[in-house]
């Protein structure tokens, strides 16, 4: 009895040592005389706390599948787009100007756009003397290329025949009852009056057909020796075969039937022999052909330049009262005043010591003498005197 005891104590004894090593608390000794508590079951490992997995917020959204699948359905799409950008035309606002053709000197040229300013001189403030249309043909005479240009001013010009169509100017006075030019030479300008641009010359006997007079200038048409400048790049170099060729109608020739002899010679033709060359004379040898004779040519002499000769002098009669200058820029300290408006005509200016302008001033005046422009007073012209007389 006491050896089953001590079995049944060494068994509760190994299996309470056995729960401390599990659950980590001592062993309860037992009570004597107590019955045996039963065994208590060795506990599990606690479980671990599951995988905790985020959601994402509702205005988010979720990431897109990485799968290849899913990767070369995008790369298609891309594909897709890109070729529908290319096949779509572009609609760009700025249109591209292709760059004109290098004028040629002595060549014609048409004007790329309407409206093209023709001016008196190759500068972008001078006089305008006609507008040429789109394709309107001129004829190049040189191209002239600016130093110092202006801002916003074409570097090369065009110096070009002017038009039958457009008109010049020339003095009146210059010309007889024929309207034929009586000085050695005559300026073209661009308006009326000498302060417009020479565009030209006409020389004694040069007839002219005019147009419209204006004082003492006249309108003509231009001669075929006046010219004028453009923008080089308003221009284009026309090209030879620009203009459409006419075809000629071409009537074909009538059919000949081919000829048919009327009777068949069946009789073959027998070519005679050659006969050999005769002993002692030897065969006669070609002739050679004949060679030409080259002569140089020698260039004819350049003509001798033509020396320019300077305007005529320009005389006039005025009448007028004279009156003293008030600006200080003046040119001359006397003027010459209308009769009519009071309106100032002339400066008065002399080269002669012995005239005293302040005895003539306030009287009414009859002046001879050189008409010409001051750079500082283009609108109002200076007399030289040659002849002063009092009218009374």
């Amino acid at each position: 009895m006491k050896m089953i005891s001590g079995l049944i104590l060494a068994a509760m004894l190994s299996a309470g040592v056995m729960a401390q090593g599990m659950t980590g608390e001592p062993p309860a000794l037992p009570t004597p005389g107590a019955a045996p508590a039963p065994a208590p079951m060795p506990s599990m490992p606690p479980t671990p706390p599951s995988a905790v997995v985020p959601t994402a917020p509702a205005d988010l959204t979720p990431p897109a599948a990485t799968n290849k699948s899913t990767k070369a359905a995008s790369a298609k799409k891309k594909t897709k787009k890109k070729a529908a950008s290319a096949k779509k035309p572009v609609n760009n606002t700025v249109t591209e100007i292709k760059p004109a053709a290098p004028l040629i000197v002595n060549e014609p040229a048409v004007a790329r756009q309407n409206n093209v300013n023709v001016r008196g001189k190759a500068n972008i403030n001078s006089e305008v003397v006609m507008h040429l249309k789109e394709g309107e043909t001129v004829t190049v005479l040189e191209e002239i290329t600016l130093k110092n240009p202006k801002t916003d001013e074409p570097t090369k010009w065009a110096k070009i025949s002017l038009p039958p169509s457009a008109h010049v100017w020339v003095n009146s006075s210059f010309l007889d009852a024929n309207k034929a030019v009586k000085p050695v030479k005559l300026n073209l300008r661009t308006g009326a009056g000498e302060n417009y641009s020479v565009i030209g010359l006409l020389h004694k006997g040069d007839t002219v057909k005019e147009v419209s007079t204006k004082g003492d200038w006249s309108e003509i048409e231009a001669p075929t020796n006046a010219f004028a400048f453009v923008a080089a790049h308003l221009l284009t170099h026309k090209e030879p075969g620009s203009e459409p060729a006419v075809v000629a109608a071409v009537t074909p020739p009538p059919a000949v039937p081919p000829t048919v002899p009327s009777v068949v010679d069946a009789t073959p033709t027998v070519t005679p022999p050659t006969e050999p060359p005769a002993a002692g004379n030897p065969p006669a040898m070609p002739t050679p052909p004949a060679v030409p004779i080259v002569v140089p040519t020698v260039p004819a002499p350049l003509p001798p330049p033509v020396v320019d000769e300077p305007p005529p002098k320009r005389v006039v009669e005025r009448e007028g009262i004279v009156r003293g200058t008030v600006s200080i820029q003046a040119p001359t300290h006397y003027q010459l005043q209308s009769l009519d408006d009071g309106k100032v005509i002339n400066y008065l200016y002399s080269t002669s010591t012995n005239l005293v302008m302040k005895r003539y001033n306030g009287r009414t005046v009859l002046v001879t003498g050189e008409e010409g422009l001051d750079e500082r007073w283009p609108n109002t012209p200076v007399i030289t005197i040659q002849k002063i007389q009092v009218v009374e």
